[in-house]
C-alpha cells in the first residue's frame, strides 16, 4: 500500500477552443522569462544597461531550442527514423525532447551573435545569465511531469511519481521522480552560483563555468537513475559520458581562467556608464537641428539689423519740411538786412 506519491496529470494539454495549451511548452516559456528577468538584474548590477539581456536572448533562445531539439533527435534517432516511425515527429517539439547539451551549445552561438552586435564580451554575458539558466532548467523539468517522461527506477518511496500512461512502452507504476531531483538540483546550482559570484567576484566566464560543472555533477547521478532507453558506451549512458567530459572541461576553464585573468571585468558594456541615453541622444539631435537652422536665423537677423540701420540713416538724411521753410525765411531776412546797411 502506497502511503503517498506524486500523482501524474491525467493529460498534458488542454484546449482553448481550437488552440492547444501544453504544459510542457508553458514550463519552457516560464523558464525563459525567469532567466531573462534574473539575468537582467545581474547585468545591471555588473554595470550593464537595462534591456540588453533580453535583446541578446532574442538570438540565444531560438538557437537554443533548435540546438536542444537537434541533440535529442540525433542521439535518439530511432524514435523518428526507424521502421514504423514518422520522421515528421522530429519537429513536434511540444511533445518533449530537448537535450540541454545541444541547447546550451547552440544557444551560446546565438548569444555570441547578439553580443557581437552590441560589442559585449560573451563571457561577461554568460556570467550574468548563468543562475537564470539553472532556474529555467528547474522550471522546464516540470514539463516532463506533464508528459509523464524521464522518470527513474521503481521505488516505494513516499515521493515516488505515479505513472499512469502506457504510451511508447511505458509501464504504469511508481518510479523515482528524476525530473523532480533535477529540478531541485538546478535550484541549488543557481543559489550556489549566486553565492560564489558574490563571495569570490567571479568574472570572465567563471560563474558560467561553475554553473556548468555543478549541473554536470548532479546530472551524472540523476542520469544513472533513469530507465528510459538510451545509448550506452562501456556500460554508461551517453549522457553520463557527456556530463563527465563537460564537467572536466568546465573545471579546467575555471582553473586556467582564474590564473590568466583574475577578478571581474570592470566594463561589461561599452558606453553603459556614459550619461548619454536615448533621451539625451534625442536632445543632441535637436541641438544639431538647431545648429543646422542657425545660419538661416543669422541671415534673418542680419536682414533685420540692416533694415533697422537703413531706416535710421534714412531718418537722419530726411529733414522736416517745416524746418526747411524756417531756414529759408531766416536766410532771406538776413540778406535783406545786409542790403539795407550797404545802401
Amino acid at each position: 500500500m502506497e502511503l503517498a506519491y506524486i500523482p501524474s496529470p491525467s493529460r498534458g494539454v488542454i484546449h482553448l477552443g481550437p488552440i492547444p495549451l501544453r504544459g510542457y511548452a508553458f514550463c519552457i516559456i516560464i523558464g525563459v522569462f525567469v532567466a531573462v528577468w534574473l539575468g537582467n538584474k545581474r547585468w545591471l548590477a555588473r554595470g550593464g544597461r537595462a534591456g540588453t539581456v533580453a535583446d541578446i536572448a532574442v538570438w540565444a533562445v531560438p538557437f537554443g531550442l533548435v540546438g536542444g531539439r537537434l541533440y535529442h533527435v540525433i542521439t535518439d534517432y530511432e524514435l523518428y527514423f526507424s521502421e514504423g516511425r514518422d520522421w515528421v515527429d522530429a519537429f513536434k517539439i511540444w511533445e518533449g525532447g530537448l537535450g540541454i547539451w545541444g541547447a546550451i551549445a547552440l544557444g551560446a552561438v546565438g548569444a555570441w551573435i547578439g553580443c557581437r552586435r552590441r560589442g559585449i564580451p560573451l563571457p561577461a554575458y554568460a556570467d550574468a545569465i548563468a543562475p537564470g539558466i539553472a532556474l529555467a532548467q528547474a522550471i522546464g523539468r516540470w514539463g516532463n511531469w506533464f508528459n509523464q517522461e524521464l522518470y527513474g527506477k521503481e521505488t516505494d518511496l513516499p515521493w515516488a511519481v505515479h505513472i499512469t500512461s502506457s504510451l511508447d512502452g511505458r509501464v504504469p507504476g511508481h518510479y523515482h521522480p528524476t525530473f523532480l531531483y533535477e529540478s531541485l538540483w538546478c535550484v541549488g546550482v543557481a543559489l550556489l552560483v549566486i553565492w560564489a559570484d558574490r563571495r569570490f567576484q567571479l568574472g570572465h566566464g567563471r560563474a558560467f563555468a561553475l554553473y556548468v560543472a555543478a549541473y554536470c555533477a548532479g546530472r551524472f547521478w540523476i542520469e544513472y537513475l533513469r530507465v528510459d532507453d538510451a545509448h550506452h558506451i562501456l556500460g554508461l549512458r551517453l549522457n553520463n559520458w557527456t556530463a563527465l567530459v563537460v564537467f572536466v572541461l568546465a573545471v579546467v576553464y575555471l582553473v586556467l581562467s582564474a590564473k590568466k585573468r583574475p577578478g571581474r571585468e570592470t566594463v561589461v558594456e561599452p558606453g553603459a556608464d556614459d550619461p548619454a541615453t536615448d533621451g539625451s541622444e534625442a536632445d543632441g539631435d535637436a541641438e544639431d537641428g538647431a545648429k543646422a537652422e542657425s545660419p538661416e536665423a543669422t541671415a534673418d537677423d542680419g536682414k533685420a539689423d540692416g533694415a533697422d540701420d537703413g531706416k535710421a540713416d534714412g531718418a537722419d538724411d530726411v529733414k522736416n519740411p517745416a524746418e526747411s521753410d524756417s531756414e529759408s525765411k531766416a536766410e532771406s531776412k538776413s540778406e535783406s538786412e545786409s542790403a539795407g546797411k550797404k545802401s
